[in-house]
């Protein structure tokens, strides 16, 4: 991973006077910090990291977690586009702290990758099954036969997936003679190029692409219907179908979506306190952006979102960590680790599904720390909280309690 020097500063070889002498606490404190470098990766083209790493960075949050902790701390903040690249220089050892999705995560535990989860980047982002605005699309049914744009091996093509199956029965495409077509950028699906006559694309660029061009919405990953939507079950948007009940996700949706910080073993090991101060700076961004507006939020990374304020906040309004206030890792996020495993088997993505202990083992060496970020932050939410009945999703005790958490049936 990217090195991070550690320098301990020498004292002062002389006596200082009476007047200084009760200051020397604090001085103690600024001459024995530890100089340190970190790299951390974000994605700002997608959800909720994007306002809460934006807040972090233009208030200093971390550098200022990791002071109280003793380090004088400079962070080196790099944005990615996707997964993919963030992946590839993690596993190289040129970043330290990466966010990625559900998919890559199965993928490098699969491959018995050495990887550590810190705790939940972001969650229930939207996917829209989308079509152009003079499409006879207007239900899953009407796929079958078509051309559909999905990011092959990434989560839109697994929320596709699991929609075909809820909705049609069979989660693979070609039962219904679909034919899926990789789109690499997700402005790239909403935009709907030639020869797709579908796609599947992240709620950022459906809403971006749906007020520029029309792109017309007919399904969303959360088992409700869109604006397009005529069929069965009715017509417009707001019509919750009955195949997602069944989806062992719900009330989440067909599919559970969450991405995680992932970070290497240094920030877990010798210099842990890096970890704990970014636990800390993150849980101290959420609160502080939970009293703001929702469009005030979304303002904040209107660059990257390119959307008003009043569409910016819709994206904002489902973001998981929003919603919870919190940024613990639970039960229920990582049992849903377990449960795409067994779907990318199906899909051919991977050769055998994930056993929850190597799930948990992702997770466990991180537990300490989050447990300590989660007491000097508060110990929000109540502990009642993580186990609530009639939450609007899947969560469960947290990680440092893992030696309760129990194997999804």
């Amino acid at each position: 991973m990217t090195n991070i020097k550690t320098i301990t500063l020498g004292r002062r070889g002389f006596l200082l006077g009476a007047a200084s002498t009760l200051c020397a606490p604090a001085i103690v404190r600024a001459q024995g910090a530890k100089a340190a470098k970190v790299s951390v990766g974000r994605q700002p083209y997608a959800a909720g990291n994007s306002p809460v790493t934006q807040y972090m960075m233009n208030e200093k949050l971390f550098e200022k977690a990791a002071s109280e902790l003793g380090y004088d701390l400079t962070v080196d903040w790099r944005d990615y586009p996707s997964a993919l690249p963030m992946v590839e220089a993690f596993v190289s050892g040129n970043l330290d702290i990466g966010m990625w999705g559900n998919t890559p995560i199965v993928r490098l535990l699969s491959q018995n990758q050495g990887i550590h989860v810190l705790t939940v980047g972001e969650g229930h982002l939207r996917m829209v099954l989308c079509t152009r605005p003079d499409s006879p699309i207007r239900n899953m049914e009407d796929l079958k036969g078509k051309t559909v744009g999905a990011l092959v091996g990434g989560d839109p093509y697994n929320a596709l997936s699991q929609m075909l199956l809820h909705e049609l029965g069979n989660a693979d495409p070609r039962a219904f003679d679909i034919k899926v077509v990789n789109t690499p950028t997700q402005a790239q699906a909403a935009s709907l190029p030639s020869g797709m006559d579908a796609a599947i694309a992240i709620y950022p660029a459906f809403l971006k692409a749906n007020a520029e061009i029309g792109t017309k919405g007919i399904v969303n990953s959360f088992g409700y219907t869109e604006a397009g939507y005529k069929g069965p079950a009715g017509e417009g948007a707001g019509i919750l179908l009955p195949g997602v009940k069944k989806s062992p996700f719900f009330p989440d949706g067909y599919y559970l979506h969450r991405s995680f910080w992932i970070c290497s073993e240094r920030i877990l090991s010798a210099d842990a306190a890096i970890g704990q101060a970014f636990l800390v700076a993150l849980q101290r961004a959420v609160v502080a952006l939970g009293k703001m507006k929702p469009g005030d939020i979304s303002e904040m990374v209107s660059k990257y979102w390119g959307l008003s304020p009043e569409l910016g906040s819709k994206i904002v309004e489902d973001e998981v960590l929003f919603q919870r206030g919190w940024i613990w890792p639970t039960e229920g996020d990582a049992a849903a680790i377990t449960q795409i495993s067994n779907f990318m088997v199906e899909g051919r993505l991977i050769p055998k599904p994930l056993t929850f202990d190597q799930v948990k083992s992702a997770f466990s060496k991180a537990a300490p720390i989050l447990q300590k970020a989660y007491e000097a932050t508060g110990k929000l939410p109540a502990e009642s909280d993580f186990t609530a009945k009639g939450a609007k999703d899947l969560r469960g005790l947290p990680a440092w309690q893992m030696n309760s958490w129990k194997a999804p049936a």
